[in-house]
């Protein structure tokens, strides 16, 4: 634990001498969401609630995918990663705080982002409750998953389509449970399923990717 806050820390720091990789994100997910009801007519207004946690959701994945590649990029080229393997230290305490550091720079920023978004895309208080709630779990796995796209293309001179190709297959059920909460709390039915399922995606994709990334490392560098 000692190991991971200590490069949880770290890492928060060299993000944030990096403003601009926190800012591209928001930006382009405030952007592409806000097309969306310029793109359709003042009578279609009772449509755009039914597609906006969609559209959130949606944008939100892609506004994350923007920053996967920076991940562990930078350590590969400058010869971090070999250090850590080396060392002494825990390679997936070290994984694990550099993911969790990159979700609090994009995922939970813009979790706490989307009801502004929502409210102009004419969201409900309620829908915009569970769209807080299912984003705050869902981008957890969406960010250990697109790290795990971002280990996997290290070695390659242009990454972002590619990690792109690998993990948007693996998202499909991180969205559909995330959209399934917000479309569940509208028709005021039960959402303990797709939280639990959100839950459930999220406690194997930290229990698995971790340990698949620390082995894709020593591949690698092998």
């Amino acid at each position: 634990m000692m190991t991971f806050w200590w490069f949880f820390k770290n890492e928060l720091g060299l993000r944030f001498r990096h403003s601009g990789d926190i800012v591209q994100p928001l930006f382009f997910f405030v952007l592409l969401s806000s097309l969306f009801p310029l793109s359709l007519p003042a009578s279609k207004h009772d449509l755009l609630q039914v597609i906006a946690p969609a559209v959130i959701w949606l944008t939100a994945v892609l506004a994350i995918l923007l920053s996967l590649d920076t991940i562990f990029k930078s350590d590969y080229q400058d010869g971090t990663l070999e250090q850590l393997i080396v060392s002494d230290q825990s390679l997936i305490a070290v994984i694990s705080a550099k993911v969790m550091a990159h979700w609090v720079m994009s995922g939970l920023l813009i979790s706490l982002l989307s009801p502004i978004v929502a409210y102009a895309l004419a969201m409900t208080d309620v829908q915009i409750m569970a769209l807080l709630l299912s984003l705050l779990v869902g981008t957890l796995s969406i960010c250990l998953i697109g790290a795990f796209g971002s280990a996997l293309t290290l070695a390659a001179s242009q990454s972002g389509v590619l990690i792109a190709l690998l993990v948007l297959p693996l998202y499909i059920p991180v969205l559909i449970f995330g959209a399934g909460l917000v479309a569940d709390a509208t028709s005021l039915a039960s959402v303990t399923g797709p939280i639990y399922m959100l839950v459930a995606i999220f406690v194997l994709a930290l229990t698995f990717i971790p340990l698949a990334i620390s082995m894709v490392f020593r591949h690698v560098l092998d």
